[in-house]
């Protein structure tokens, strides 16, 4: 009855094991998103900030007053 006992606990690792390795690969693809979300805003920012310094314009509000 021993052995019986072991395949059950080896099954029960394996399982959980599974399913950890199943949570871990949705949070690294959920993370991924947000990285990638976040690269693209940034380089939109900068496309916006360099359109704003080729037309002259002042973006932060704090223009030459002089």
């Amino acid at each position: 009855m021993t052995a019986h006992s072991t395949d059950d606990d080896k099954a029960a690792q394996t399982a959980g094991h599974d399913e950890r390795a199943d949570r871990l690969a949705q949070e690294l693809r959920a993370n991924l998103k947000r990285r990638k979300a976040q690269s693209r805003a940034r380089r939109a920012g900068a496309a916006i900030d360099k359109a704003g310094e080729a037309s002259g314009t002042d973006q932060s509000g704090a223009g030459n007053n002089g």
